[in-house]
């Protein structure tokens, strides 16, 4: 899952990002309203995590400007605002969640783990392909009854090639979804990664690499 985080607090954005980094999402930060909205033209975020008190162009504004631009970015609110004329107004101006600062950073992984089921197509909490298990709520990888420990972007990768359900992702898109925008393009990082998550989930096979196209997760064709 790709996130971003938008707040004019620097060391709240940045406590945020790296918290949901270890969860093995992707994460750019960025810390005012016209960031946001430069990057979220550019990058595809499954969930946008927005102060709306931002100086400048507000959390409020970015989440019109979304909705506006037809943009299907799931967005969270943060505020410390919380009475319920708040929540309403924030929930009006297109946002599909709301939270209250201060929170509980277990709230708001949770939360974003929600909205990012709610993306189109649905995704499951659990997806499970030939005796391989990922719990995405719980953060746990099982192949066959063992459990697997993965790395924050070994977990990672190996969402999005479930999420993909037996389709040809690419390494590019690999990049795109698993890593932030600062991963270099033209490194080896995604081979790297999915030969260590190929060796930890074991025999039999279940990445398989067409070369020039990318990689499948499935029982062997």
């Amino acid at each position: 899952m790709r996130v971003l985080v938008a707040d004019d607090e620097r060391l709240m954005a940045d406590m945020i990002g790296a918290g949901l980094r270890r969860q093995a999402m992707a994460v750019d930060v960025c810390y005012d309203g016209d960031g946001a909205v430069e990057r979220l033209g550019v990058n595809r975020y499954d969930v946008a995590v927005l102060d709306r008190d931002m100086p400048g162009r507000t959390g409020d504004e970015v989440c019109r400007w979304l909705v506006d631009a037809g943009v299907t970015t799931r967005v969270l609110l943060l505020t410390a605002a919380a009475g319920i004329r708040d929540r309403v107004e924030g929930l009006g101006l297109g946002a599909d969640d709301y939270l209250t600062k201060p929170f509980a950073f277990a709230e708001l992984v949770a939360r974003i783990q929600a909205l990012g089921r709610r993306s189109a197509p649905a995704v499951p909490p659990v997806l499970e392909c030939d005796g391989f298990v990922l719990d995405v709520g719980r953060h746990t990888a099982l192949r066959d009854g063992r459990v697997l420990s993965l790395t924050p972007k070994e977990f990672a990768v190996a969402h999005v090639l479930l999420r993909a359900a037996g389709r040809v992702v690419s390494a590019e898109e690999l990049l795109e979804q698993a890593w932030d925008e600062h991963a270099d393009p033209f490194s080896h990082v995604v081979r790297v990664t999915v030969m260590t998550l190929r060796r930890k989930l074991g025999d039999p096979p279940l990445i398989h690499t067409l070369p020039r196209a990318g990689y499948r997760l499935g029982p062997a064709a």
